[in-house]
């Protein structure tokens, strides 16, 4: 594995580890390129707080201290600072003003929640059976990568509906020729593999196969021990044999200024 973009820090409240753990880690897995790319604090209305990201004061430090990280190492590894970014459409265009003063890289996608994690907003990852819950995740992860600024969609088969119907091999098709659309890869998620998680999903990585979608490996490292990847990779690999995946080991950051 030459190059992981999905690493997550404390800040984000369900991570643990150092940055320079994380990158001493890194070196010693004979990872090449890596990204940071903890999840994006949101500016919410009322002031709302969730326990799953860091919170607008914490950017600057998150920032300054990767790229201290980046000199420092700069012959061992190449070291990039990004976001893993929900698209809520409420509150996204003021984040993205609020962002665009720092020197961030790159944004991955992710759809966890639906329009801002707040409160009673449904978690995706829960398993259901509501069809207008697979078609709010369908529309917030398209209108997301019709942005045009995520270098790629971190796990987009977190998604926890049946995948053995039509309404969702339909539906997931429309994800993947989008994704083809707007140049955004798709990602194979070793957590989920590490964690036995409801993704990867076979059914997903089946139906990207067939629609050629271009797919890259993240670790999605919330301990700096999961840059260990080996394991988890070689199943992942499974399923990119298995459906004839376009795999890709890096990607060009997509310009989101």
């Amino acid at each position: 594995m030459r190059a992981n973009y999905h690493t997550h820090t404390f800040r984000c409240k369900h991570a643990t580890g150092t940055e320079r753990e994380y990158v001493e880690n890194a070196i010693e897995n004979g990872i090449k390129i890596l990204g940071f790319s903890d999840h994006t604090p949101y500016l919410f209305s009322d002031e709302y707080s969730t326990h799953i990201r860091m919170k607008m004061g914490e950017l600057e430090e998150y920032i300054t201290t990767v790229l201290e990280l980046k000199r420092e190492y700069q012959k061992d590894i190449e070291i990039h600072v990004g976001l893993e970014v929900e698209y809520f459409s409420d509150f996204f265009d003021e984040l993205y003003r609020e962002l665009e003063q720092y020197p961030l890289e790159y944004f991955l996608l992710a759809t966890h929640w639906y329009r801002n994690s707040h409160k009673t907003d449904p978690y995706f990852g829960i398993y259901t059976e509501e069809g207008r819950i697979l078609d709010n995740y369908y529309q917030q992860a398209v209108e997301g990568m019709k942005r045009g600024c995520f270098t790629y969609f971190a796990h987009p088969d977190l998604i926890n509906y049946p995948s053995n119907t039509e309404r969702y091999k339909q539906t997931m098709k429309k994800v993947c020729r989008v994704a083809n659309q707007y140049d955004v890869p798709l990602e194979i998620n070793l957590r989920g593999v590490r964690l036995g998680k409801q993704y990867p999903n076979g059914d997903f990585w089946k139906i990207a196969g067939e629609e050629k979608c271009k797919v890259i490996i993240g670790c999605d490292a919330h301990t700096p021990d999961e840059l260990d990847y080996q394991v988890p990779y070689e199943q992942a690999m499974e399923y990119v044999k298995k459906y004839n995946l376009q795999l890709i080991e890096e990607v060009t950051f997509k310009p989101w200024k």
